[in-house]
């Protein structure tokens, strides 16, 4: 199994409050990118909100390939939305991409 960085983006189709960002946030924390090498040197924020209602999700996934660790943050992200109270039609996602591995090398 490889660890994985993977970033997702998405729009809020409405105004969010603080709220259910702040749920949203607490959702996705189990995977902040901050548990890996890359996301301390980057300092990677889980979750990024712009003004323009655009966001920002960065997830670690522990998978076997990339292709893997895409859907399985996909899948995280969807459940962290909707545990916040959000669906795909109030924050549509885009698709998920890798952003780094976390390696030791």
């Amino acid at each position: 199994m490889t660890t994985y960085v993977i970033t997702v983006p998405g729009t809020f189709t409405d105004t969010i409050e603080t709220r259910t960002r702040a749920e949203l946030a607490r959702a996705l924390r189990h995977a902040d990118p901050h548990r890996t090498q890359m996301g301390n040197e980057e300092d990677l924020d889980v979750l990024t909100v712009n003004e323009d209602n655009t966001f920002t999700i960065r997830l670690t996934v522990e998978a076997d390939s990339g292709p893997h660790a895409e859907q399985d943050a996909r899948e995280l992200a969807d459940s962290a939305l909707r545990a916040a109270g959000l669906d795909v039609t109030t924050a549509p996602l885009g698709p998920a991409v890798i952003t780094g591995i976390d390696s030791e090398i």
